[in-house]
């Protein structure tokens, strides 16, 4: 419903802004802007002193907690974010794109009960089959070291019972930077080379069983082995990145590097180390998925849009704070902010928290396929998805002519944000990495606000310690003022937006989304 508002788009932008001429970063066009208008000087005011950040965090990732595709807790966050939204009389929905294989986590635990007793830290994988009621004890092995796959398939009988062990046992648990503070040089140069010599050979221990590293636990399983044992670390203390089992019957597990170090040397030294394990899990069927969409309809121009955008979507070793519940926070911040102080704007103003970018950016490019008019009229479109950090990178994706737009909206961002941002114009397509992509293969402009990197890849990524207590609130507070001001800016634009591509440039090709994922085989 339109109404009245003494904060209406056009009074706002003919009263206090003025028009500035001969802008840095910016082209022979010119228009009414200043970083001390009253939308935004409201916009910061609000961040800094009100902010809805550490409430909504709390909500999302310790009520609800990880949000993987064709689960119960992915559909509870769609429904919470649709109804946060409508409190801040935001009209929101979720729009479904396709369907996924339901699975649900439950209990699970790990002990060492011979040679001694001792609850390991370990981590059912997503979508690991679950063990009912039954609890599971028999002796751990490694994978061993064979001549060839003929050697691997006559071996394959002696894996039955036992739990198995499918990865390399990391030579230290120490990261690299701690190494490089602490160590002698000769020191840490020999344990680099020990570590890169056993890397390669595992590999090829892998490769000669005839093999991957995805076929094999099925392989094993079919062999009646009692599960599959692996580590994934994530060269940090304390931290493994937790992805999917592909196994169907038995239970695939996460050891961390310290418990798994602990077996692997048991074993190699003549012992036969025995665990308990019980894990539970239930398989759910066929399950929709959802984008949840929200919206602030234009007035002017209410065909064009302005995307914010963030994936929903997590793994679930830990509570997908960083990945991406900081980029999903900073854009349902932003709309509370466009909506309290610029209510009618004079483009549509669209948010899009995606479902399934983790498997390959599905949701997002299912709603590039649904909805070709809002791709063919999008003024540009905002993404954040790489941490907590506050935004310190922004690449024109390619667009010959985004340094002349980016640059006119950043300057109205206020100088202590926009002062640590690094542009990079023309820059490179992207070709995926995050939702953003879907929409430059589409040649439609979307751009990646790049983070600081808060040791993202290693302890946070994927890992089992993305949680509350790694988000940077400041960084957030910077990133929402930030998100919310250039849609209000790219909103307000009285120029369409160019797609024209750089010459000389290769652009990327649009890749079609699953919308069946792990079903009919898959």
């Amino acid at each position: 419903m339109k109404t009245t508002n003494h904060y209406s788009a056009r009074s706002i932008w003919k009263k206090t802004l003025p028009l500035v001429l001969g802008v840095t970063l910016c082209s022979n066009i010119s228009f009414a802007q200043t970083s001390k208008s009253e939308v935004i000087d409201a916009i910061v005011k609000e961040e800094n002193s009100n902010s809805q950040l550490e409430k909504l965090a709390h909500e999302l990732f310790d009520e609800i907690g990880p949000r993987l595709v064709g689960t119960p807790q992915m559909k509870q966050a769609n429904d919470w974010a649709v109804d946060k939204y409508k409190s801040w009389d935001i009209q929101a929905h979720n729009e479904k794109w396709g369907e996924w294989r339901g699975w649900e986590r439950g209990v699970s635990h790990i002990d060492m009960v011979s040679p001694r007793v001792r609850t390991l830290e370990a981590t059912q994988l997503a979508w690991s089959p679950g063990m009912g009621k039954k609890t599971v004890t028999a002796e751990v092995i490694i994978l061993p070291d064979l001549a060839d796959s003929a050697a691997y398939a006559a071996w394959m009988p002696s894996a039955k019972g036992k739990f198995v062990m499918i990865s390399m046992n990391q030579p230290t648990g120490r990261p690299d930077y701690n190494w490089q503070e602490f160590a002698l040089k000769e020191s840490f140069d020999k344990m680099k080379a020990e570590r890169t010599a056993m890397t390669d050979a595992w590999k090829k221990r892998i490769a000669k069983t005839g093999y991957t590293t995805k076929t094999l636990p099925v392989a094993l399983e079919n062999a009646g082995a009692a599960g599959i044992l692996t580590n994934t670390w994530s060269a940090g203390f304390g931290v493994d990145k937790i992805f999917s089992a592909y196994t169907k019957k038995v239970p695939t597990v996460d050891v961390a590097l310290e418990d798994y170090g602990l077996l692997y040397r048991l074993i190699e030294s003549g012992g036969k180390p025995m665990i308990s394990m019980h894990t539970e899990s239930k398989e759910l069927g066929v399950v929709s998925t959802f984008n949840t969409i929200a919206e602030i309809k234009g007035t002017e121009k209410p065909d064009e849009y302005v995307m914010l955008s963030a994936h929903f979507d997590s793994w679930d070793g830990g509570t997908g704070a960083t990945d991406n519940g900081t980029g999903t926070l900073t854009m349902m911040e932003a709309m509370r902010l466009l909506k309290k102080f610029y209510p009618h704007p004079k483009r549509t103003i669209l948010v899009g928290h995606w479902g399934s970018e983790e498997e390959g950016l599905n949701g997002s490019r299912a709603f590039v396929e649904d909805h070709p008019e809002i791709v063919k009229n999008l003024q540009a479109l905002f993404n954040q998805d790489n941490g907590t950090g506050r935004v310190v990178n922004l690449s024109g994706q390619g667009f010959a002519d985004a340094k002349t737009y980016l640059g006119r909206w950043l300057e109205a961002v206020p100088d202590t944000i926009k002062n640590r941002i690094k542009t990079n114009f023309p820059g490179q397509p992207g070709g995926g990495g995050s939702d953003f992509a879907s929409f430059v293969a589409a040649g439609a402009p979307g751009f990646s606000l790049g983070s600081l990197n808060w040791s993202y890849f290693n302890y946070t990524w994927h890992t089992n310690r993305d949680t509350y207590d790694k988000v940077i609130f400041d960084d957030l507070r910077n990133n929402a003022m930030l998100a919310a001001i250039m849609a209000y800016m790219a909103s307000e634009d009285p120029e369409k937006t160019s797609t024209v591509k750089t010459e000389g440039i290769k652009w990327p090709v649009p890749v079609k989304a699953i919308r069946r994922g792990g079903l009919d085989g898959k």
